[in-house]
């Protein structure tokens, strides 16, 4: 069985589609109605990780879903950062959105 993870949900192909593991429902087309399978927030109305909500100075990130080595930052000069070094500055720009 061919196995993967998305949003933090396990994932399977299953009769040539991916699907949840848990639920059989393809991952096509309910990925943007699951909440995070790491934190359990829902994605916001703009459709950012719950947990980031809307990060200044960011183009786009991900969390990571409970996957360090999936976690990055894309700057909005296009330049990104990813794993452990995308964990700490997401810190710090959570702690900073926070403090507006």
């Amino acid at each position: 069985m061919v196995t993967s993870h998305l949003r933090g949900h396990p994932i399977e192909i299953l009769h040539g589609e991916w699907v949840f593991s848990d639920t059989k429902e393809p991952t096509a087309l309910t990925h943007k109605d699951r909440d995070c399978g790491h934190c359990n927030l829902p994605a916001t109305v703009e459709g950012h990780d719950g947990c980031l909500g809307t990060l200044k100075g960011v183009m786009n990130c991900c969390c990571g879903h409970g996957d360090v080595k999936e976690t990055y930052v894309q700057f909005l000069d296009g330049s990104g950062i990813y794993g452990e070094d995308a964990v700490t500055i997401l810190d710090i720009l959570k702690r900073y959105k926070d403090d507006d």
